[in-house]
């Protein structure tokens, strides 16, 4: 068989390469657009339409840093191909704040140009290859969900958000049902080689990026006020606090100084196209909560719902990554979540007499104690491991 010119090899093929950073630029914008989609459509619709349009961006992102997997960085072929990609993902963060009104088109146009091109490329650079059908039978998956896209583009503005839930959730669906189509073939988990550590890097490199919309959020929230009061200074503080623990927990949990764990494509697919979702979505919900705490100077039940959302969104993705990596489940989530759905029933009854800032310290030190909690039992857990 032969060798493929655009393929990763050598001892640095783990490396994530420029190009790779500069792709990911885009999504800083992109999830900004998310943000105040949200923020300005605080209603259990406006939150139905913010998930959707978010997994559209994060599956555009998640196929993408897939695809890079097995393709080396430095050639200029992949190069002028993450320059398209990237400018796709731009069209569809333009789009993102009218995604249901007039710009429905923009949206899906770009993401299935992205979703039809990165299969192509892979299937023209390693023709004669398993990954070339694999990518086929991807890209047969990706077309079937293309369908509702369009639908829901095109009929009334009634039925865009069921039928782009529908197309959300075949994409969703395709690896796990190992992209098998009836009569024409499947493409399994094993089949494709995967490097576990360059996968890694890159979603620990885009949760980054989320955390950093929050500052750019915050700051602007900031600076919008004018004057840096006392009260506002103290909740930039607790803001501040709350992402830096959140840094602190993920890094503790899925850092580079964590070893171990199953590389199987199975279990890599579980822990950063999935587990990742939820905690980048988590991420962005935190954005949010801090936005709106830092804007208003009483609670609301939408406040309340969105601060108590953002971590335990976080927490579901830290389950999935610790059952798909480690085949364990941590306690310590479980009690988290439950102590933060306890936090938010209490400011619930108590919402008309909560301070603010009560909220925010509650939920902080929640958050606080399990990622003091992660990095001891990780740190106890790499100790014992050295002295094996």
């Amino acid at each position: 068989m032969n060798t493929v010119p655009l393929a990763r090899t050598g001892h640095r093929r783990s490396e994530v390469g420029p190009v790779e950073l500069f792709f990911d630029l885009v999504y800083v914008f992109a999830i900004i657009q998310l943000s105040h989609l949200l923020i300005e459509h605080l209603s259990w619709e406006g939150a139905a339409q913010t998930i959707v349009v978010f997994a559209a961006v994060w599956w555009g992102w998640n196929y993408t840093a897939w695809a890079m997997n097995w393709l080396d960085p430095s050639r200029t072929p992949v190069q002028l191909l993450s320059g398209m990609l990237m400018l796709a993902a731009l069209g569809m963060s333009i789009a993102i704040p009218n995604a249901f009104g007039d710009g429905a088109w923009l949206f899906v146009g770009c993401y299935l140009f992205m979703g039809i091109l990165r299969p192509v490329f892979m299937m023209i650079a390693y023709r004669g290859h398993q990954l070339a059908a694999n990518y086929r039978m991807l890209l047969l998956w990706t077309l079937l969900a293309g369908i509702f896209w369009v639908l829901g583009a095109a009929l009334p503005l009634e039925w865009r958000l069921g039928l782009w839930l529908i197309a959300v959730l075949i994409d969703y669906a395709a690896p796990l049902a190992h992209y098998r189509i009836p009569g024409i073939g499947a493409a399994p988990m094993h089949q494709w080689d995967t490097d576990a550590e360059h996968l890694a890097e890159r979603n620990r490199l885009v949760f980054i990026i989320a955390l950093g919309e929050s500052i750019l959020l915050m700051g602007g929230s900031i600076v919008s006020h004018g004057q840096l009061t006392p009260g506002l200074a103290l909740s930039l503080i607790v803001g501040f606090a709350s992402l830096f623990v959140l840094w602190w927990n993920y890094f503790a949990l899925a850092g580079p100084d964590t070893h171990g764990g199953d590389s199987s494509t199975g279990a890599l697919r579980s822990a950063y196209a999935y587990a990742h979702a939820f905690m980048v979505l988590g991420a962005i919900l935190v954005a949010v909560s801090i936005e709106l705490r830092l804007s208003h100077d009483h609670l609301t039940p939408a406040i309340v719902l969105v601060t108590a959302a953002g971590p335990l969104v976080y927490l579901a993705g830290n389950l999935l990554f610790l059952r798909s990596r480690f085949g364990r489940l941590a306690r310590s989530r479980f009690i988290a979540a439950a102590v933060l759905v306890g936090i938010m029933i209490a400011a619930m009854l108590l919402i008309d007499h909560l301070p603010v800032i009560a909220l925010s310290v509650a939920v902080l030190s929640v958050t606080a104690i399990l990622a003091a909690h992660t990095a001891y039992t990780t740190s106890k857990q790499s100790a014992f491991d050295n002295r094996r």
